[in-house]
């Protein structure tokens, strides 16, 4: 693979080479389980790494979307004659004129309009890409943008998502069908408390520090591209789909990513679709760079939820019925499934179960997953209910949880590969101390300030997905290792480095390892929390397939696995992470202001590679359950269908004065069924953390917030105490 002579140049490697260790015998084992700090941290830090929008290319062309003014109608005219008389401009690209692109490529989900721009005069919502200008300069294209005139025919659109919507259909099966187990309306009618609440969370957006960013061009029949994204190889194969090239034509190359937490997972964001049909109408590499509002308008986002969940207990706190019905939007351009019911199946024993997911077709971008999709609103939604069924029974609201430990799948009735939420449970109550809690609500103050606890308990799905590696014995005595893995900024080549120097038995510094490209084979993505264990499953299978033809063997020796078939070995089992999170918060009712002042989780999340890495990934999630539980909202003005927070000004987020005291830690777990023991880490912290907090306002307050974020209006007293 070599670097092009007109595009960009190869990302720096991000790691030093390897140390001459031919004189060295061989060390023991250790590399994983030691907290290393991520190889690239000094050439980040110190700016030396370029992320997508920083890579050099010769003969560069820049290009700047257009996007709608809006929601719904069609595009009357488009003038691009001013635009296309100005300086250094080398085109427009419309529906008119654009390459023709396969209907029937999309995502997991099946066919997804949300790819397929510039097709026609259509607006299906609002922020909708309805041109490209190229020009020789940012500063040109973003200039000519301005003079392009655009007119349209507006048509109504529905924005109006809400569980009872006249549209409301069942959601797509395709994680499983929706649970009945038992009957659950006869055990309500039996049981002694009975929940019946409605949560609501709104749409959530990734907000990743990096921008979206895409550089394309061709070289000896060959397109190739630079972009953020989150998985190079399922990249490459949608836009081989879309573009209708042989899959061999298309390198999609990662190589550093300033963060995605979903965003950058959806198959092929705009900036690639567009940067593709420009650098192939205009032979030379073009670059597309969404600022940030437009990534705000056109980036797959987290749906809005309307949960409606019941709950039936005995007064001993034993459950008899959990029903769940969830609903989520979804577009008209593409399928999609916001599993909010995961926990539900899994969480705890009851005699009867029933979940029902529902999608709400709306006029809106296509949704996708952001971190820790479905069961994140889901947990909100769940684990404020069982706080509800604990506050009902005068039962601190752990014991009723740990009275509620189910010994097999409630719903699949298969065996748990291995469940350690009860450790995570007990551990975390006794690190928090909260023995000493007085569970009646609004107890405890500190002059005008309310405070109170909560917890919160949670899943989410463990395992790994088929994934290709190879692994090079060098004539140096080095070894190169090569995996289409994804660094989001997680310190996947840290952990991946360490996975690879356990199994071939050497030090990390004998390991040179190449991700970040399409070339490099299938491979999952970094999404799902399945990322690195996918790429660790194939890493080590390939080490153990190696090692056994290194003893007289010529080098350089290369060998390739392909985990698919080991995969489908595996005996049926529910696999998880699980976790236990606690919180304080302080709420001034005269201010309606809610400080988050302590968040400790433990959690369950398998043989832990690196534990620094790892607490970094927990302790991040915890702040985006915190961010989701206070700030985040995506809002729409209901006169225009358009958003009216589109930048981190009006999208809030926590800043470094939201962070109050944060602990990750861990209880020892291992999981049986993957030749390393590791479970995913990156979502888990993220699940239950909004309904911890929300869980510990009412502790705090005496009131019950059932719809996020909890904003200032939503907490302020009319009448507050003294």
């Amino acid at each position: 693979m070599t670097a092009s002579s007109t595009g960009p140049s190869p990302a720096p490697a991000g790691h030093p080479a390897p140390a001459d260790t031919a004189a060295t015998s061989e060390p023991p084992l250790g590399a994983v389980g030691a907290a290393r700090p991520r190889m690239e941290g000094t050439v980040k830090v110190t700016g030396a790494v370029r992320y997508a929008a920083d890579e050099p290319a010769n003969d560069l062309a820049h290009g700047w979307v257009i996007t709608s003014t809006v929601t719904r109608g069609r595009i009357r005219e488009i003038d691009t004659s001013t635009a296309l008389a100005m300086p250094g401009v080398l085109g427009v690209i419309d529906h008119r004129n654009a390459p023709r692109l396969n209907p029937e490529a999309g995502s997991f989900f099946g066919p997804d309009g949300g790819i397929h721009l510039l097709q026609s005069d259509e607006v299906p919502h609002s922020g909708r890409p309805i041109a490209l200008v190229v020009a020789e300069t940012p500063e040109q294209a973003r200039s000519a943008a301005t003079a392009l005139r655009v007119t349209y025919e507006e048509e109504p659109y529905d924005v109006d998502f809400r569980l009872e919507h006249p549209a409301a259909r069942p959601a797509t099966s395709f994680f499983g069908e929706d649970a009945t187990v038992g009957d659950v309306d006869m055990e309500l009618a039996a049981s002694t408390v009975v929940v019946d609440e409605r949560y609501v969370t709104p749409e959530v957006h990734g907000a990743a520090m990096e921008p979206h960013t895409a550089t394309a061009w061709w070289e000896d029949g060959r397109l190739q591209i630079t972009d953020s994204n989150q998985g190079p190889f399922m990249v490459a194969m949608t836009l081989a789909t879309l573009f209708r090239l042989d899959p061999k034509q298309v390198r999609v190359r990662s190589p550093h990513v300033g963060g995605g937490f979903g965003s950058k997972s959806g198959g092929c964001g705009p900036q690639l679709v567009l940067a593709v049909m420009a650098a192939t109408m205009l032979d030379r590499p073009v670059r597309v760079t969404l600022t940030r509002s437009q990534v705000f308008q056109t980036v797959s986002m987290r749906p809005a939820t309307d949960q409606r969940v019941r709950i039936g207990a005995d007064a001993d706190g034993r459950l008899r019925a959990l029903d769940h019905t969830a609903a989520f939007e979804v577009s008209r351009l593409a399928d999609y499934l916001e599993n909010c019911t995961e926990l539900t199946n899994t969480l705890y024993a009851a005699r009867a179960i029933r979940t029902r997911r529902t999608a709400v077709p709306v006029d809106i971008l296509p949704p996708y997953s952001v971190r820790g999709p479905g069961a994140t609103p889901g947990s909100f939604a769940l684990e404020s209910a069982m706080d509800e069924v604990a506050e009902r029974l005068h039962m601190d609201p752990l014991e009723l949880r740990l009275r509620n430990e189910p010994s097999a799948g409630p719903v699949s009735g298969v065996p748990f590969s291995r469940r350690n939420l009860i450790a995570c449970l007990h551990e975390g109550a006794r690190r928090f101390g909260w023995a000493t809690r007085d569970h009646r609500p609004r107890t405890r103050s500190e002059g005008h300030l309310l405070v109170g606890t909560g917890m919160a308990a949670t899943s989410f799905g463990a395992g790994a997905l088929p994934s290709t590696a190879s692994i090079t014995a060098e004539t140096d005595q080095t070894f190169t290792v090569a995996i289409g893995a994804s660094d989001i900024g997680t310190g996947a080549r840290t952990a991946l480095t360490a996975v690879a120097a356990d199994a071939l038995r050497v030090h990390p510094e004998r390991i040179r390892l190449l991700i970040a490209d399409s070339d490099l084979g299938p491979a999952w993505g970094a999404g799902g929390s399945r990322g690195t264990t996918s790429w660790s499953w194939a890493i080590t299978e390939t080490a153990a397939r190696l090692r056994s033809r290194l003893d007289g063997a010529a080098l350089p020796l290369t060998v390739s696995c392909d985990t698919t078939e080991s995969l489908g070995r595996l005996p049926l089992m529910e696999r998880h992470s699980y976790s236990a999170v606690f919180s304080e918060v302080s709420v001034d009712p005269a201010t309606g202001e809610v400080r988050v002042r302590r968040l400790l989780g433990m959690f369950a999340v398998g043989r832990v590679i690196n534990p620094l890495l790892a607490r970094s990934q927990l302790v991040g999630g915890m702040i985006m359950g915190l961010s989701m539980a206070l700030h985040e909202e995506g809002v729409r003005d209901r006169a225009t269908g358009r958003h009216v927070n589109t930048d981190l000004a009006g999208y809030h987020i926590a800043a470094h004065a939201d962070v109050p005291d944060i602990e990750a830690d861990f209880v020892p777990d291992y999981e049986p069924g993957d030749p390393s023991g590791i479970k995913g880490v990156g979502e888990i912290g993220t699940v239950g953390t909004a309904a911890a907090i929300a869980n510990a306002v009412w502790h705090a307050t005496g009131r019950r917030h059932r719809t996020l974020p909890i904003r200032l209006d939503r907490v302020l007293e009319e009448h507050p105490p003294k």
